[in-house]
């Protein structure tokens, strides 16, 4: 089973065992490691059984060192506190501080606490910078280099504050960004009308995006299409990060993304069969170049759609689908990328367009992301 593992998670590669055949930590691709809560034993017990324990051990975890990361920070100078977590934890863990610290800053000072703020983080990052420089690890320089991109946005997003004097913590400039809170002990993930579960899949320590005004856009509009029990469809030329948009924020909302290059070659039984695994595990999909199924299966696929969010915005448990007995998971989600005006592309049929909030992704902002 174990060659097998990164097909069915995110980024787990391997799994520590011990003498005993006891599992007690999980290994990313890049090496970084992670300490299960308690250990899982698949003594006497089928794979899929053991497997499923691997997968709630997982996401237990996850929150565990999420929420010893968030507490650390406040223990230690953040140099040191960065080289001491899980890469997906030190990105996340610094983001719900620097929510709470934005907002207190509105609240207790109005403009003059944005500004104060602001400069604070400007320091914050040229520390970041000046460490980045020193002799580290190879995960603390992944970590690091990540955490540089979400800062140089987060001080970004300060800046934009301080320049419209925001006095409000509800003003549109703050609210239309992903905002991480701890509550009611766990970790939800605000943008505008959207509160989403954080959803704890472990994702390694990996490369972030460079976040532009066009991936904000892309981003509010896909936790609007959640909020709304809808998949967004990203549209657009080729290069312009539709796929990658999508994938980034599954990565910041800790989801499983299952990318899937379309042609015309699938049918609705192949799509049926994506859609129960999907569905089950409450993983998202984003189905790439999905104009270039046939109109057929196309038609097909929005009745397959309709049965789905429909069940999903009731919040029935178990649905039967396609004549199969399925759990339905709340997160499960389909995004849809496509590349409008090329030969062999066919235009979506209307109750398919309607399933789906649209977001056009034009020329990136190159300079920024230089």
């Amino acid at each position: 089973m174990r060659p097998h593992l990164r097909k069915v998670f995110e980024a787990i590669a391997d799994l520590v065992f011990q003498d005993d055949d006891t599992m007690w930590a999980m290994i990313s691709a890049e090496g970084e490691q992670v300490n299960f809560v308690k250990r899982i034993d698949p003594k006497d017990r089928n794979v899929e059984y053991w497997m499923g324990d691997v997968e709630k051990m997982m996401t237990t975890s996850v929150r565990a060192v999420l929420l010893r990361s968030i507490e650390d920070y406040l223990e230690r100078p953040r140099t040191e506190w960065v080289r001491e977590h899980a890469g997906m934890c030190v990105l996340n863990g610094s983001q719900v501080h620097w929510t709470s610290d934005v907002e207190t800053a509105i609240r207790e000072k109005g403009k003059l606490g944005v500004k104060e703020y602001s400069a604070f983080l400007e320091r914050q990052l040229a520390d970041s910078v000046l460490l980045v420089r020193q002799k580290l690890s190879k995960q603390a320089k992944l970590t690091l280099n990540a955490l540089i991109v979400i800062d140089v946005h987060a001080k970004d997003v300060v800046g934009t504050l301080v320049q419209n004097e925001v006095e409000d913590a509800g003003a549109f400039e703050w609210i239309s960004q992903l905002r991480y809170y701890w509550e009611a002990d766990d970790c939800y993930v605000k943008c505008v009308q959207t509160r989403f579960p954080y959803g704890y899949e472990y994702l390694g320590n990996s490369m972030r995006l460079v976040i532009t005004p066009l991936t904000d856009k892309c981003y509010m509009t896909l936790m609007g299409a959640l909020a709304l029990n809808l998949g967004g469809a990203p549209a657009g030329p080729a290069g312009t990060g539709k796929t990658e948009s999508t994938k980034d924020l599954a990565k910041a909302l800790a989801k499983q993304c299952v990318v899937f290059n379309c042609s015309d070659g699938m049918d609705h039984l192949m799509v049926a069969k994506f859609f129960k695994g999907l569905a089950s595990a409450g993983a998202w999909a984003c189905f790439d170049e999905f104009n270039r199924i046939n109109i057929e299966v196309l038609s097909v696929i929005a009745q397959q759609l309709l049965v789905l969010f429909g069940a999903k915005g009731r919040g029935d448990p178990e649905i039967v689908f396609e004549e199969s007995l399925i759990k339905m998971k709340p997160t499960f989600c389909v995004f849809i990328t496509m590349n409008p005006g090329y030969a062999g592309r066919t235009e979506l049929p209307d109750n398919l367009k309607a399933l789906f909030r649209p977001v056009a992704m034009i020329v990136l902002d190159y300079a920024l992301i230089g």
